[in-house]
């Protein structure tokens, strides 16, 4: 079978190689096989292949670490999933490849919806659920504030806040997305600058905002700082801009700021099978309605890797692998 493998990190359009792989054969006891439909290629899927992220594959490896596709093949014992279902592809597996072999206990057929869409369930909107709902108790009608507001992540955050009754206040770098993200329900959409908090404030009234969400760092993360109520908190999932964090130590010191970070992968590491299935079952309604939504830029065969690198690293909408 066809799959996209590494046997060198370094540059994506460059190390990544379609290959002939052997196929992954007839499903074992509680597994299922699983055709691939379509897998999205994620900033992370591109910074562990060029050897910058925070694990390393033993190579040679498939890539790729999402995606969703139709079960072929049911091992003896599964009896909630059939032949046919769509599902995800668990997380974190070798996506990239025609056929997957998969434990099955973890997944649940998926609902009828754009399989584009659904094939970036699980990591991203995955990721904003866990951010919303892990580091601090958010009662209906609070506000929270994240930045990279129109990355995959957070633009399922904006839709997964509006599921919890929450309001969202989103900073971007880029005045041109600012109607888009309004349109997609954030409550607020501010260009990112030093006057941020005057401005949030006035935008929520001067409400008290307890929980920020950074994927950006550099000077960013101080903007959000000085947004938050006392006793707040802070959470890292990503650093875009490539630069270390920059702030004051007041806002710990003073009001008790507390700062996390968040690895998905961590999670899942000690997630049983019922807490991931539960949370995608709460997840897959909202894509598949359309209310957890991210831009396409296009699709691409395993065989147009060049294309698809280009389209994924200038992060302008997904760039997604449709092998079949």
């Amino acid at each position: 079978m066809k799959a996209i493998q590494i046997e060198a990190f370094g540059d994506p359009a460059e190390v990544m190689k379609l290959v002939d792989v052997p196929d992954v054969g007839a499903p074992g006891d509680g597994e299922v096989v699983i055709a691939l439909e379509a897998s999205p290629i994620n900033m992370s899927d591109l910074l562990m292949i060029s050897g910058r992220y925070g694990y390393r594959p033993k190579l040679p490896s498939i890539v790729g670490t999402e995606g969703v596709g139709r079960i072929v093949a049911v091992g003896r014992g599964v009896t909630h999933l059939k032949q046919g279902d769509r599902t995800l592809i668990p997380y974190p597996s070798p996506a990239w490849a025609e056929r997957i072999k998969a434990d099955a206990s973890r997944l649940r057929a998926l609902p009828d919806g754009d399989p584009l869409q659904l094939a970036m369930l699980g990591i991203n909107p995955a990721t904003a659920y866990l951010l919303l709902t892990d580091f601090v108790t958010l009662p209906p009608g609070a506000w929270l504030i994240q930045n990279a507001a129109n990355s995959g992540v957070g633009r399922a955050l904006i839709g997964i806040a509006k599921s919890l009754g929450l309001k969202t206040v989103n900073i971007i770098r880029r005045e041109d997305v600012v109607a888009d993200l309004k349109a997609s329900g954030g409550d607020v959409v501010l260009v990112d600058g030093p006057d941020l908090s005057k401005r949030v404030a006035g935008e929520t009234g001067g409400a008290p905002i307890a929980l920020a969400i950074d994927g950006v760092a550099d000077t960013a993360t101080m903007n959000l700082l000085a947004c938050l109520a006392p006793k707040g908190v802070l959470v890292f999932y990503s650093a875009i801009s490539g630069k270390p964090f920059v702030g004051p130590a007041q806002p710990f010191i003073f009001r008790d700021i507390a700062m996390r970070g968040f690895w998905l992968a961590n999670w899942f590491n000690s997630a049983t099978a019922d807490e991931v299935a539960a949370m995608y079952e709460r997840l897959a309604p909202l894509v598949a309605s359309g209310a957890i939504s991210a831009p396409v830029a296009g699709t691409y065969s395993f065989a147009q890797i060049p294309e698809a690198v280009a389209v994924a690293q200038k992060n302008r909408g997904k760039a997604l692998f449709t092998p079949n």
